[in-house]
Parts: structure tokens; C-alpha cells; sequence
């Protein structure tokens, strides 16, 4: 009772108090000053005042006087944590108690209740507000907490006890230049490798940019390195130092599909420290370097079992802009960059030219060329343009081409959201590439049939170029077989017909009436053979890098990246827009010309746009020949479903590429 009134005492004997390690002490010992009886307000307790006089406290009172604690206090920042904030108040305990805030299994959680805390990480700017949630998801916290290993580190066994400092501080166990030091305290083994690294000499002589273990471990987020996810966000590591290096490896397949990785998981490619070495990079000219003469190829054949020294001259961050250093992948990389604008600026032109004449025509006369259209699609007459093993084999090209592109094309735009996403769907970099091998297949299997069908026809025709009477070979017919209207390789009329039809764009002359094959069909069927010499050598270098470094040296294999991914570029390119331009937007054909699919074309057609073929095949009595009735009309819808679906998907990957090369211009 106090002047007649009951006040509560929240102190009892009986309570918590009579049980730590202050219930000898009175009230009066650490709350210094109470000069009124009733005292509802109680000013800070004093902890210095006994700590300041003990041999074994003496120097915790100093330690936190000089922490960024006592100093915040100091400077008037009340949220700073107190003695009583860490190690309780009235029910304080011995620290090696497993009741007490401080014991190492509970301090995570006594540090979270401020370093977790929103407002006071804002108020207070700290540099690591989720620092306390990293470090229970980190292989530190759950070893602690979740497994129960009092050895592994808790918060104080790397920011220490009672003299926590800032990183900024040049005796704080954090600060930059002794981190090795403080996680070398359990990592002994590991901190001498690191020492002895380039890193770690850089360090040794004061350079601030020699890396440390938190620059590639993170500081609370510490993960197995083990881990996918480590592996998948190693190149990020290692680029905040090496920039450069990234930028190209990123070029690379090992680089492209790391980045396609699924999230958390590794990628099958080598990332960074699977050639550097992981604490004891060292330079190639040190003998002990992973990459030194006498160790690359066994650092190569790692992944590569097979690897020679030949592979090991492969350059894993060349820089094909880099004419001094790669002379000659600056060379390959200016030709194909040469090739790809010319081709595109040409036939892009021409194009656009035939666009604006046909648009033109169709405005100016709209109802002419609806009722040539519908005549063109319901004629009675109809003529084999295709025969089924022709159809077959654009069937082969068609599916195979666009599973190459699927699962080839993100890796060229690796960088895009679109591409990790198809990746996603894909399965990721392991089974895009399954997928594109088996693509490449079918490209071999589809181009293998059509020389083999060539070769027969040329052998089921070989008395055609010898003269019937004499049996002797005529030059005159070879010519013919070579370069008549037959053939798909270009001849002179192949020429003429290109003037010509340039001549009708501008309106100066009229529009030519062209033979079986115009003269960019057998364009396209050249750039077959060309592709599949071009993209399927340089593919087959790339997937047995092995086997053709045995013969060549390494960096063919930077040449035929660059020669294999610009001309995938240039085809698909070509395929989704001057191609499909050409048998399928233009206004006479538009949605899409079913007859590669149906193999037929009308006799409106042939004599509006292949009038010297119906002409030549009448004065040669063969027309009969190529007259045809089918099923067409039966299966039709299927083909068209097809088609349209192949139709649609290169249209729709052509405007992902345009996205892809515009949004890497403007960065």
C-alpha cells in the first residue's frame, strides 16, 4: 500500500527474477536514480555500472561502448539494440543456458527481432534488411536450427559478441579485408587454398577487388554449392568482377544455356569455376592452374571425355569484334553479318517492291482479281505440279525446319523473356537439345533421299545425253538436262524472267508468264543445299567437338558457332518472311497456297502465272501426263490444318526473332 492505495509490484521473489543470474541484486542496483515511491515510469536500466567493475565483464562494457550498438546510442538512436534486448531482463539467464536469448541455437532468432523488423531496417537504412530470413534458408541456418549442429556459425561467430561493427570498419570481422580471416575460423583448409589464389593475393596486397568469400557466397544467403541454383547464378557471381568474360561466355552454348536453365536447377554445361577452379583459381601460367598446359586437358575432359589438345584451343570468351585478338573469327563474323544484310536488303526489296504492284493491281481492279481467285480454287482442271514423295520430303523439311527453329532460336536469344519461357516448356537445355538433334536427323534423312532420288533419275536418264543413232554423248543434250525448263538449276531465261518481273513492278513492262520453276523457287531450293551444307556441317562440329578437334584445331568450333547461328538467323529469317511471302501473302495466294500439300495446281493458275509451261507441255503432248484426278478433296481440311498450323507457328516465331534483335538494339 502507498498512501492508501494498493499498487502492483511486478517483481515478486517468487517469479522469474529469483531465478536468473541478478537475484542477488535489488531493484535499486541497475534502476540507478528512483526518487519517488510510485514510479510508473522507469528510466533505462544501468548494466555498466556493475559490468564496468568485473575482471570478466570489463571488456564486454567496452567492446559494445565502441559496437555500431553502443556508438548508435551514443548519437541519440534509441531503436539500437540494448543489453536487455539481447540477453533478457528480469528472467536473464546464464549465456550457456538453452534457456537464454543468447544461447547460440536462439540467438538467430533474438537478432531477427530487430534485423527483421520493417520499420527499423527502413528507419535505419541497414544494408541487409532480409538478412535474418537468408540466413534461416541459408545451409548456416539449417544446420543450426533445423539439424541442431552447435557447430555451425551463428550470427556472433561472424559479426562477434559484444563488438559488433560495421562492415565499413577496419577491425570488424566483416570488413572487406578480413572476411577470409572470419570464415576461415571454421573453413581452415579452404581459407589456405584461397590464399594462395589470385584472389586471395589480391587481397594480401590491399586491392579492394580481389573477392572475398561473401561476394560469391552472398553474406547471409549462403547455399550448398551443390545446389542448382548456385550454379545457375555462379556466371552473375564471377561477372560483377569479370564483365568482360561474361559477356562472352554468354555467347557460348555453355553460356546461352545456362541462362536457359530451369530455376534452381543446373544446367548440364560448365559454368565458371568447372574450368577456373572454385578457391584456387589461379592464371593459366601458373603451373597449378586448372588451365595451365599440363592440367587443360584433363580440366576439359571433365565434361568432355574425349578431349585432346586439340579441343583445348577453343576459345571460350573470344570476342568475334575483336579483330586484333581473333583476326580470323573477326573475318567469319563480318562475312556472315555482310551476308545476312545483303540477302535481307535484296530480297527484302524486291519484296516490298512486289507488294506495292500487286496492292496497286488489286485496288484499282479489286473485283478482277476476286473472281481469278475463286476460278483458280473450283476449276475442273487440274495438273500434278507435286507427286506425293515430293510432298513427302517438304513435309520432312517443314517439320524438321521448324523444330530446329523451337528449340535453336532461344539460344540465340537467350537474353529474352520469350526464350527462357519456351525453354521452360521445352523441359530445358537438356531436352532442347535431344529435340534438336533429332531434328537435325530428319534435315539429313530428308536431303540423303532427295540425292539419292536425284541420282536415279539422272541414272534412269543417262541415254537421254547420248545420241540415239551413234550412241555418242552430245553436249547439247546435257545442256538441255542441266538448263532446260525441267531443271531447278538456274539458266539464262532465269534471268530474263528477273528483269522482266522487276521491269512489271515499276509498271514498265509486262508480267512475265513464267515456266515450271520461277526463278525464286529455284533460289529456294539452292539455299537448301546450301543451308544443309552450311548449318548442318557447322552443327555436326558442334556436337561431336571431340571427334573433329582430333583432326582440326579448337577454335573451329568459335567459327562454327558463329557460322552455324547467323545462318540458322538468315533461314529462318527468310523461310518466315520472303518465303512465305512469296508462296503464301501475296495477294493472289493469301492465307496460304495448299498446293505443296495437295500437289495439284488448276489450269487458271497454270496459264496465269506458268503459261509457258502449259504452252510447252501442249506443243509436247504431254499435257495428258500430268492431268489429274485425286482424293485431294477428301483430306484436304487435314492438309490445310497442317499447313496452317506450320503456316501460323513461323509467323509467330518470326515476330519473337524481330522482338528479339529490336529489344537487343535498344539496349
Amino acid at each position: 500500500m502507498v498512501n492508501g492505495k494498493a499498487v502492483p509490484v511486478g517483481i515478486f521473489p517468487t517469479n522469474d527474477f529469483a531465478h536468473s543470474v541478478h537475484a542477488k541484486l535489488n531493484c535499486v542496483d541497475c534502476h540507478q536514480g528512483i526518487k519517488d515511491l510510485v514510479h510508473d515510469k522507469l528510466g533505462p536500466p544501468t548494466c555498466t555500472g556493475c559490468h564496468d567493475a568485473q575482471p570478466n565483464h570489463e571488456q564486454a562494457a567496452k567492446d559494445y561502448a565502441a559496437s555500431i550498438h553502443g556508438v548508435s546510442h551514443a548519437l541519440g538512436a534509441s531503436g539500437a539494440a540494448n543489453c536487455w534486448d539481447c540477453h533478457g531482463s528480469h528472467a536473464m539467464v546464464p549465456v550457456n543456458s538453452a534457456d537464454s536469448p543468447v544461447f547460440k541455437l536462439n540467438l538467430p532468432q533474438t537478432c531477427a527481432k530487430c534485423h527483421s523488423n520493417s520499420k527499423l531496417t527502413h528507419e535505419y537504412q541497414m544494408k541487409y534488411p532480409e538478412a535474418a530470413s537468408q540466413y534461416l534458408d541459408s545451409i548456416h541456418g539449417r544446420a543450426l536450427l533445423k539439424m541442431g549442429l552447435i557447430v555451425a556459425p551463428s550470427c556472433n561467430d561472424c559479426h562477434g559478441v559484444h563488438g559488433i561493427k560495421r562492415g565499413v570498419d577496419r577491425d570488424s570481422p566483416i570488413n572487406h579485408a578480413n572476411v577470409a580471416k572470419t570464415c576461415g575460423k571454421c573453413h581452415v583448409k579452404v581459407e589456405e587454398i584461397y590464399n594462395h589464389s589470385v584472389h586471395g593475393q589480391l587481397l594480401a596486397k590491399g586491392d579492394p577487388r580481389g573477392p572475398v568469400c561473401t561476394d560469391c557466397h552472398t553474406a547471409h544467403g549462403i547455399e550448398p554449392p551443390a545446389d542448382g541454383h548456385f550454379k545457375t547464378a555462379s556466371d552473375q557471381m564471377c561477372g560483377k568482377c569479370h564483365a568482360d568474360r561474361l559477356e562472352h561466355y554468354r555467347d557460348t552454348y555453355h553460356g546461352k544455356a545456362m541462362a536457359l536453365g530451369k530455376p534452381g536447377t543446373a544446367a548440364d554445361v560448365a559454368a565458371c569455376y568447372d574450368c577456373h577452379g572454385h578457391h584456387d583459381v589461379l592464371p593459366p601460367s601458373d603451373p597449378a592452374s586448372h588451365l595451365s598446359k599440363a592440367n587443360i586437358v584433363g580440366t576439359c575432359q571433365q565434361c568432355h571425355p574425349g578431349a585432346t589438345a586439340g579441343f583445348t584451343e577453343y576459345k571460350p570468351h573470344a570476342n568475334p569484334l575483336d579483330s586484333k585478338n581473333y583476326p580470323l573469327l573477326h573475318i567469319v563474323f563480318m562475312a556472315m553479318t555482310g551476308l545476312l544484310i545483303g540477302v535481307f536488303t535484296f530480297f527484302g526489296a524486291h519484296t516490298i517492291a512486289w507488294l506495292v504492284r500487286a496492292g496497286y493491281l488489286f485496288l484499282n481492279d479489286t473485283k478482277t482479281f476476286r473472281e481469278a481467285k475463286i476460278k483458280t480454287e473450283t476449276d475442273d482442271e487440274w495438273f500434278t505440279r507435286f507427286v506425293p514423295f515430293e510432298r513427302f520430303l517438304h513435309f520432312l523439311v517443314v517439320s524438321s525446319f521448324l523444330l530446329l527453329v523451337v528449340t535453336g532460336m532461344p539460344l540465340k536469344f537467350y537474353y529474352t523473356g520469350w526464350a527462357r519461357g519456351l525453354f521452360r516448356v521445352i523441359g530445358g537445355p537438356e531436352t532442347a537439345r535431344t529435340l534438336h538433334r533429332f531434328g537435325a536427323l530428319i534435315t539429313f534423312l530428308y536431303f540423303g533421299l532427295h540425292v539419292v532420288a536425284l541420282a536415279r533419275k539422272a541414272w534412269a536418264g543417262r541415254n537421254t545425253v547420248r545420241d540415239p543413232g551413234t550412241g555418242r554423248f552430245k553436249l547439247g543434250r546435257l545442256w538441255t538436262v542441266l538448263f532446260g525448263a525441267d531443271s531447278m538449276v538456274p539458266g539464262w531465261q532465269d534471268w530474263k524472267d528477273f528483269v522482266a518481273h522487276n521491269r512489271w513492278f515499276f509498271g514498265k513492262g509486262d508480267k512475265p508468264k513464267f515456266d515450271r520453276w520461277t526463278y525464286w523457287e529455284k533460289f529456294d531450293y539452292f539455299a537448301v543445299f546450301w543451308g544443309v551444307l552450311i548449318i548442318g556441317s557447322s552443327g555436326l562440329i558442334m556436337w561431336f567437338p571431340t571427334f573433329f578437334t582430333r583432326f582440326v584445331p579448337g577454335w573451329i568450333i568459335n567459327i562454327a558457332l558463329i557460322i552455324h547461328s547467323d545462318e540458322a538467323l538468315l533461314a529462318a529469317g527468310f523461310i518466315f518472311s520472303i518465303h512465305f511471302f512469296n508462296t503464301h501473302f501475296r495477294i493472289e495466294k493469301f492465307p496460304m497456297d495448299t498446293v505443296i500439300f495437295s500437289g495439284r495446281i488448276s489450269k487458271t493458275e497454270m496459264l496465269h502465272e506458268r503459261r509457258r509451261w502449259y504452252d510447252r507441255l501442249v506443243a509436247e503432248g504431254r499435257l495428258e501426263q500430268f492431268r489429274v484426278k485425286d482424293e485431294w478433296e477428301r483430306w484436304k481440311g487435314i492438309a490445310r490444318s497442317f499447313g496452317y498450323f506450320f503456316f501460323g507457328l513461323g509467323v509467330f516465331l518470326l515476330i519473337l526473332i524481330i522482338y528479339a534483335m529490336a529489344s537487343r538494339l535498344t539496349h
